[in-house]
């Protein structure tokens, strides 16, 4: 396993929120973890595939042509 774990901290550091967040994630299962006997751990590439799957893509709109008959 050449994952990296990391701790509640770490992850709240990386998504720039305080610990409550992350430990919320792992309450309503929102999130893949680990439990290392009464600690948890979340996964590195758990924390990079739910960063991806909540990213939202900006929606590109077509611009309107006017001063054209339809």
């Amino acid at each position: 396993m050449t994952d990296r774990l990391l701790s509640v901290p770490e992850v709240a550091e990386r998504l720039g929120t305080t610990e409550r967040f992350p430990r919320r994630l792992v309450a309503e299962r929102r999130v893949t973890f680990v439990k290392v006997g009464r600690h948890v751990r979340i996964p590195e590439s758990e924390l990079a595939a739910f960063i991806d799957a909540n990213t939202v893509r900006p929606v590109r709109r077509r611009r309107p042509r006017y001063g054209r008959a339809a």
